[in-house]
């Protein structure tokens, strides 16, 4: 059956920015973070083509993510590492974890696991564990694929992101490590103090700019587009949707589409959203409720109902324009999007 919305997805962008970002990253190999299904858009259809396109490295969150991805063959980390209740499926080599803790390093050891990574906590204290301890020997005789650590403030100017570098960096060579990585998107933007010997991209891989050096570098990938339910014509003085957050000053013209918040078209869209029949703008008018928005289509007299019309998604207008951050724009993208590569 065919979706009531889809999801298109532009292969060439997406291939465009990780080459795009792979160029920035020097000498440094790039991966690609495909956590949280691809960031929206799809983990399987994202991985495949950026592995086709050259990427080697892939991280995901959790388990079930890798085992999703198991039958591609593909170089995966887990950044969340290894729980108690993960280790048959770490220890068959379906992906490796990032030990992010003494307790997982020690599970580990005692499993008798072997490639891993490993995330040091060098200031945003979340994941990872402590300098002080790889200094101490915690990670002596452990097979380290790659030393991590994440930026805290990379879409800032922040001195910290200088602090966490130089906390990184006097790391090298005090593990068996065969690679360091650091860079995010935003921080692969900071330049060549950050890049270390594997980046790992996420955002800007879909079109997201988490630093303005990124403008214009990367592309949009990611457009939803909705089928009309119905069209109606609204009364001076008619209000639409919850709250009556909109109502019309003379007769108008309004098409209800079939996408709403449970879709990841939020209601900070509401009043501010815009979709386009071709190159027609048509003003988002009222609350966007769960699966339900309404536009005014005086401008597209043809437009009737089953007709498909596109909802603009370029991520930092979309962001200004929503109030949610380019993340979340991206990851909210719900499951009834019909998701069509192109």
């Amino acid at each position: 059956m065919t979706a009531p919305l889809r999801l298109r997805l532009n292969s060439h962008a997406l291939v465009a920015n990780w080459r795009a970002l792979d160029r920035m990253s020097g000498a440094a190999a790039c991966g690609a973070a495909i956590k949280a299904n691809g960031y929206g858009l799809g983990a399987r259809g994202v991985a495949s083509r950026l592995a086709e396109a050259g990427a080697r490295d892939f991280f995901v969150a959790n388990w079930a993510e890798a085992a999703a991805l198991a039958d591609l063959e593909l170089d995966v980390a887990v950044l969340h590492g290894v729980r108690a209740e993960d280790m048959a499926l770490a220890l068959s080599g379906v992906a490796r974890p990032v030990l992010n803790s003494a307790a997982q390093v020690a599970r580990w050891r005692a499993a008798g696991g072997g490639r891993c990574d490993v995330m040091v906590d060098t200031g945003i204290n979340r994941l990872g564990v402590a300098p002080r301890e790889v200094l101490e020997g915690l990670l002596d005789g452990l097979q380290i694929d790659t030393l991590l650590s994440h930026l805290a403030c990379a879409d800032d100017d922040s001195p910290l992101n200088a602090r966490q570098a130089a906390a990184f960096r006097a790391l090298e060579g005090r593990t068996g490590a065969r690679r360091l990585s650091l860079a995010n998107s935003a921080g692969i933007a900071l330049g060549p103090d950050y890049l270390f010997d594997l980046t790992r991209p996420g955002l800007a891989l879909y079109g997201g700019v988490a630093r303005g050096e990124l403008a214009g570098v990367v592309q949009q990938v990611a457009m939803p587009e909705a089928q009309i339910l119905q069209r109606r014509t609204l009364a001076a003085g008619d209000s639409i949707g919850y709250n009556a957050l909109y109502t019309a000053r003379a007769p108008m013209e309004v098409a209800i589409l079939n996408i709403g918040y449970a879709d990841g078209y939020w209601r900070g869209f509401s009043n501010h959203g815009v979709a386009r029949a071709g190159d027609i703008a048509l003003p988002v008018v009222g609350r966007v409720s769960m699966d339900l928005t309404a536009i005014a289509v005086d401008a597209a007299p043809e437009l009737r109902e089953g007709d498909w019309v596109a909802l603009e998604y370029a991520l930092p207008a979309a962001a200004a324009a929503s109030g949610m951050s380019q993340y979340e724009l991206l990851t909210g993208l719900g499951a009834r999007f019909g998701r069509v590569w192109g």
